[in-house]
C-alpha cells in the first residue's frame, strides 16, 4: 500500500485487477493501460487543483476510463453470455452520504454520470435495466448504441468461454472494473466506479460495483473506497464499508483497515484489490492479485502509474 503525505488534494483511481504479471502482460497492453490511467488521472487533478469539488473530479476520471475501449466499463466492456453488454457504475458523496447506482445499463455513453444524475436528480439511490436507460434520455444524458460499447477482443473473449465444455469462467481473468476516489481542498472526498461485469456473465449477475457499501462508499469522516475484484466476495463483506467503519469508529489507519480487509477477502477465496483516501489527504491502495491498473496523483507530487505488484 502506497500512502501520500497529508495535502491540499489527493486523487487515486484503478483500472481493474488480475492477473497481469511484468513481461506477459503484452506491450501495447502495459503502453496502453498507462497512457489511460495518465489521462484519467489528468482530468481529475485539473478538477482538483482549479479548487474543485471530489465529486467532480471522480466523475471526471471514471468517464475518461469508461471511454477507453481498453478497459472493462462503457466502452470495452465484456460480453454476457447472451451476448449482450451490461454496464453497472455507482457514485457518492463523502459531504453528504448521497449516493446513486445503476445496473444493466445497455444504451447510456458513461454509466458514472448517469448513477451521478439518479444521485441528483431523482429521489432514488439505485436504477436498473431499461428503467436506467429510459431515466438518462428523459434527463438528456448522452446515449450510445450497443454497437458503440463492442470491441472485437471482448467479442473473442466471450467465444472462448462459451468454446469451454463447461462454459466456466477464467479463474486467472482480469477484473477491469474502473475507479477513483479523491479528497479536495475542502477536505471532501468521494468515491466512483464503473464496470462491465464479467465476461460471460448469466442470468442479469449484478457485481460489488454499483451496490453502496460492497463495491463503493466514501464518508467525510472517514474515507473513500473503490473496490475491483470477485464481486460476490466483496458483497459477502461489504467491504467498502467495512474499510469505513473500522477507519471511523475503530481508528485504523486506512492502510490498516484495507490491508485486513483483502487479507479477509483471500481467506474467503476472494481475489481483488482497493483504492483509498482518507480526508486528511493520504491514499493508497491495497490488492492480493498478480497486479493492478492504479495511479494517484496529489498537489504536490508528479503523478504515479503502477500495473505491476513489484511497482
Amino acid at each position: 500500500m502506497t500512502t501520500a503525505n497529508p495535502s491540499r488534494w489527493t486523487l487515486v483511481i484503478h483500472g481493474g485487477s488480475g492477473s497481469m504479471r511484468r513481461g506477459v502482460l503484452p506491450e501495447a497492453e502495459d503502453a496502453g493501460g498507462r497512457a489511460g490511467l495518465k489521462a484519467a488521472l489528468d482530468a481529475g487533478a485539473a478538477i482538483l487543483s482549479a479548487h474543485g469539488s471530489a465529486l467532480d473530479a471522480v466523475e471526471a476520471a471514471v468517464r475518461i476510463l469508461e471511454d477507453d475501449p481498453l478497459f472493462n466499463a462503457g466502452r470495452g466492456s465484456v460480453f454476457t453470455a447472451e451476448g449482450r453488454i451490461e454496464c453497472d457504475a455507482a457514485i457518492m458523496d463523502g459531504a453528504t452520504l448521497d449516493a446513486g447506482a445503476v445496473a444493466g445499463v445497455r444504451t447510456t455513453r458513461n454509466p458514472i454520470t448517469l448513477a451521478r444524475a439518479v444521485m441528483e436528480q431523482s429521489p432514488h439511490v439505485f436504477l436498473a435495466g431499461a428503467g436506467a436507460d429510459g431515466f438518462a434520455r428523459a434527463h438528456d444524458i448522452e446515449a450510445a448504441e450497443p454497437e458503440w460499447f463492442e470491441t472485437p477482443e471482448r467479442r473473442r473473449q466471450l467465444e472462448e468461454i462459451l468454446a469451454r465444455p463447461d462454459g466456466a469462467f477464467d479463474s486467472g481473468m482480469k477484473y477491469g472494473t474502473v475507479g477513483a476516489v479523491a479528497v479536495d481542498m475542502d477536505g471532501h472526498i468521494a468515491a466512483a466506479t464503473s464496470t462491465g461485469g464479467l465476461t460471460g456473465k448469466k442470468w442479469g449477475r449484478v457485481g460489488d460495483s454499483p451496490l453502496i457499501g460492497a463495491g463503493t462508499y466514501a464518508d467525510d469522516r472517514a474515507c473513500a473506497v473503490s473496490c475491483t475484484g470477485s464481486g460476490e466476495y466483496f458483497i459477502r463483506l461489504g467491504l467498502a464499508h467495512e474499510i469505513t467503519a473500522r477507519v471511523r469508529l475503530a481508528g485504523e489507519s486506512i492502510e490498516e483497515a484495507s490491508d485486513e480487509l483483502i487479507h479477509e477477502l483471500g481467506e474467503m477465496g476472494g481475489k481483488g484489490g482497493v483504492i483509498v483516501v482518507s480526508a486528511d489527504g493520504s491514499g493508497g491502495w491495497a490488492f492480493n492479485t498478480p497486479g493492478m491498473y492504479r495511479g494517484m496523483a496529489t498537489h504536490d507530487a508528479p503523478p504515479e502509474i503502477a500495473i505491476y505488484d513489484d511497482e
